[in-house]
């Protein structure tokens, strides 16, 4: 597990009051919506912000695309690189 994952997975935790769980109780590749970590499309928006503010992501509209970003923890950590990798370039 990469740093960018643990910090997805503290921002996960404390942006969506997850009290019984801690960062190291999330797999990097568990599903994060229905199974797996059980989160709604509440969930989503919240996080959807909190990783707006903190990584300043531009999320356009929902779509499959967006789905398969938030699917897992490591797919999120690569959504966000390649987000500062374009806004870099």
């Amino acid at each position: 597990m990469d740093d960018l994952e643990s910090e997805v997975k503290a921002l996960i935790v404390t942006s969506l009051n997850l009290e019984d769980l801690g960062p190291e109780d999330i797999d990097s590749e568990e599903p994060l919506f229905v199974e797996g970590l059980g989160l709604d499309s509440i969930d989503a928006l919240e996080l959807g912000v909190a990783l707006r503010k903190k990584y300043g992501l531009k999320i356009e509209s929902v779509g499959e695309d967006i789905k398969a970003h938030f699917a897992t923890v490591r797919s999120l950590a690569r959504f966000i690189r390649s987000q500062q990798a374009a806004q870099q370039a």
